[in-house]
């Protein structure tokens, strides 16, 4: 995933004032966060529909998902609280 790597992405990271982090090749640690997020995604947007008409579409069921995940959603590794909490 050469994008991750380029100097655009550094420079994007830089100016965004967060840290860059990558783990060496193959590491599963790089996917352990992501990888239950993803699950759930996918899990709670596709059991309502399976098909959107067109990418607009896709990516506003997407925030309407993923707002309240972010804000209002309990987590378990915020012992059960929400972010906004």
């Amino acid at each position: 995933m050469a994008q991750y790597t380029s100097r655009a992405s550094a420079d994007a990271y830089r100016s965004a004032g967060t840290i860059q982090s990558m783990s060496t090749v193959g590491s599963s640690a790089d996917n352990a966060l992501a990888e239950p997020f993803n699950a759930t995604c996918k899990r709670e947007n596709l059991q309502v529909r399976s098909a959107w008409a067109d990418e607009c579409e896709t990516r506003i069921d997407l925030f309407r998902w993923l707002h309240p995940y972010n804000t209002r959603r309990r987590h378990s590794s915020l012992e059960q609280r929400s972010p906004i909490a």
